[in-house]
């Protein structure tokens, strides 16, 4: 039997089901340089506006790795508030996309990474992309 949760009013919450789900709707931020893992929605706000020069109230995702990339923590405007998902592994690291400036990636590249993926060694089939009119 799975473990459940019923709360009043929203149904039942199973503990298979995924605590945060990125998906391809989100845009995500990485912020290059290690950060203190200390550091706690306010402060992470600070960097998003000085460093990013992003809105931290504009609902993109915002990646933060510590120095040995141990540990990310994800910072997200919802509705009514913040959230701050925060993942320390236990063996490994996480694989930072090659760039040297602070970047934008795209939602799949995120899961891969949290995921534990080799972004090296991925290749993607060739799929059909639609073309803007004023890029043509």
């Amino acid at each position: 039997m799975k473990d459940s949760l019923r709360l009043p009013g929203f149904g039942n919450f199973s503990s298979d089901q995924p605590m945060l789900s990125i998906t391809r709707f989100h845009r995500c931020y990485l912020y290059r340089r290690p950060t203190d893992m200390r550091k706690g929605i306010d402060t992470l706000c600070g960097l998003v506006k000085n460093e990013l020069g992003k809105d931290p109230l504009s609902g993109e995702l915002f990646i933060f790795f510590c120095r040995g990339r141990r540990r990310v923590k994800l910072l997200l405007w919802e509705e009514d508030g913040f959230s701050l998902y925060h993942k320390r592994l236990e063996k490994g690291t996480f694989e930072m996309p090659e760039g040297s400036t602070h970047q934008s990636i795209s939602s799949e590249q995120l899961n891969l990474i949290l995921a534990g993926v080799n972004l090296k060694k991925i290749s993607l089939r060739p799929r059909y992309k639609l073309l803007n009119a004023s890029a043509a």
